[in-house]
């Protein structure tokens, strides 16, 4: 996003009060010394949003270069991937799901390292769990009963999941089902065309929609980054949906053609900065599709850390929808401990 800053509105609340951007009470990140409340929304913007601006050609180079400021070798490099499982929302979107397969799901969530890695690694004491389980709304009181007594929370994917293309109501009352299954976090789609037509009210009261929805479930927003055609579309919609009250922004369903690029990622993670900065109020991050690997997951890890700080690295503000990565990281923590790499099959998810 842009460097230069023009002075902004006065920012306020989506009921149209002036907000108060001062130290946050309940702060749940610091960023730069300041401390960073939940996110509460405020009213749209559409001054900000017009000066939006991204350098395409300097975001790719910015992104590129990331990869190679921090390498994290032998222990550290174990730690960084046991934080990614941490992060991690372990998922399971599947036309052929099965309550059984929710729960095997379940069962890897509760202990998603082989018992005897854990031990040879000598970390049975920091009691690694991910981040979450996302499952369809079918599924949620499942997931709910294989993990009852884990501090594990249950996403639903809603709102027409993934098109988003159903009438408005139909999502809406989609969102409150989940929530009344026991959902603990909601994960909506958008409406691309809103988007990528300018049409930011429409947008934004979308969203708002959801979040009142989802009651005291997080509402986590796919921004369907690979059909939004700009990144600076990808900057707005990312304001837009912070506006709205959104606690984390995500880039894809995951069943894009384009997912998860380090680009997009680098523009989301600026535009919750600025936004931050703004209004005092701190939004999560989560990329999704197509990242597979450990190695990749250290450097979602790294553009956080870089970008956001530390407060970024916590399941609270980041969140990888990445499960087929899970076998991977799995496979390098046995080589770390053993020297030997294992077979894929031997780490099944579910």
């Amino acid at each position: 996003m842009s460097e230069d800053k023009p002075m902004r509105l006065e920012i306020r609340d989506r009921r149209g009060n002036p907000l108060d951007t001062g130290p946050a009470r309940a702060a749940i990140a610091v960023l730069n010394g300041r401390p960073l409340a939940p996110n509460r929304g405020t009213s749209l913007n559409l001054d900000w949003l017009e000066q939006v601006r991204v350098n395409t050609s300097a975001v790719e180079r910015r992104a590129a270069t990331l990869v190679t400021r921090r390498t994290v070798k032998k222990d550290w490099q174990i730690a960084w991937m046991l934080r990614a499982i941490t992060c991690m929302d372990l998922t399971t979107l599947s036309g052929d799901d099965t309550e059984e397969r929710v729960r095997r799901l379940c069962a890897k969530a509760r202990q998603p390292i082989q018992r005897e890695i854990v031990e040879k690694l000598g970390i049975e004491s920091l009691n690694i769990h991910v981040g979450a389980v996302c499952v369809y709304h079918h599924f949620v009181e499942t997931a709910k009963s294989a993990l009852e007594g884990a501090k594990i929370p249950v996403a639903a994917v809603s709102a027409g999941f993934p098109a988003g293309l159903s009438p408005l109501e139909e999502r809406i009352n989609e969102i409150r089902r989940s929530v009344e299954s026991g959902a603990d976090e909601i994960d909506v789609v958008i409406t691309r065309a809103h988007a990528f037509g300018g049409e930011w009210q429409k947008l934004y009261d979308e969203i708002v929609a959801f979040k009142d929805a989802c009651g005291p479930a997080h509402l986590k927003v796919i921004l369907g980054t690979g059909d939004l055609l700009t990144l600076r579309n990808v900057a707005r919609a990312s304001l837009v949906a912070m506006m709205a009250g959104a606690d984390f922004i995500k880039t894809s369903t995951g069943k894009e053609s384009v997912n998860a690029t380090p680009p997009v990622g680098l523009v989301m993670t600026r535009a919750i900065r600025e936004y931050a900065e703004e209004t005092g109020m701190a939004v999560g991050f989560k990329p999704a599709g197509g990242i597979r690997t450990a190695k990749q997951s250290v450097e979602w890890l790294s553009l956080m850390k870089e970008e956001l700080g530390h407060s970024w690295l916590e399941p609270q503000l980041f969140r990888i929808g990445a499960s087929g990565m899970l076998g991977d990281i799995e496979r390098q923590l046995e080589f770390h401990a053993t020297g030997r790499y294992s077979a894929e099959y031997r780490h099944p998810m579910a």
